[in-house]
């Protein structure tokens, strides 16, 4: 089974509002992530919350998890969400993706599930601006790992340590997140 974790605890101090409730092409950003796993073969969806929580709207169903250590970056929702699968053996892949990156869909998650069945490789990460970073997907045997996490880089120093482990899908709009007032002008530049 495969979990994916959406990360959406942050403060969104640059914004000035929670980019969780963000509205594009007619969805807040966070339900298009949502939206984005639930077409996917994810078997479930795990929403972790922080800053803001009591102004995000979430449809039912939904597993949501408060991470009460937010303000000790995104490591800490990593941890939040990976307790909540560690202990289910049946759980043998998470995909960790974030809740600002509205071009996240369906389709890339269910590439990157793809692309680990083809490989065999424990990660598959996206590939934008030279980089590989989320969504990415790793397997049960980095759970531990995942768990370890510390700070605000999030699943990046995971990915450093493996790179011979990795398998990459490109997503050139993996760059385009929402982190101030401008970035999301610039993305509703883009949908018209």
């Amino acid at each position: 089974m495969i979990s994916l974790i959406i990360l959406a605890a942050g403060e969104s101090s640059r914004l000035g509002q929670p980019k969780q409730n963000l509205l594009f092409q007619g969805k807040t950003l966070l339900w298009r992530a949502i939206e984005a796993g639930q077409k996917s073969a994810c078997n479930n969806i795990i929403v972790v919350l922080g800053a803001n929580s009591n102004q995000i709207a979430l449809p039912p169903g939904i597993t949501t998890l408060y991470n009460q250590n937010w303000k000790d970056g995104m490591a800490s929702s990593i941890t939040r969400g990976m307790l909540e699968i560690i202990n289910d053996p049946s759980i043998d892949k998470v995909i960790i993706t974030l809740c600002d990156q509205p071009f996240v869909s369906a389709n890339l998650l269910d590439a990157l599930i793809v692309k680990h069945s083809k490989t065999a490789k424990p990660i598959v990460a996206c590939a934008y601006d030279n980089i590989t970073g989320v969504p990415a997907l790793f397997d049960r045997q980095l759970f531990t790992e995942l768990l370890q996490l510390q700070g605000d880089e999030g699943a990046k120093q995971i990915l450093k340590n493996h790179t011979n482990d990795i398998a990459a899908i490109p997503f050139e709009q993996g760059s385009i997140d929402i982190d101030t007032p401008t970035d999301y002008a610039q993305l509703l530049g883009l949908s018209n």
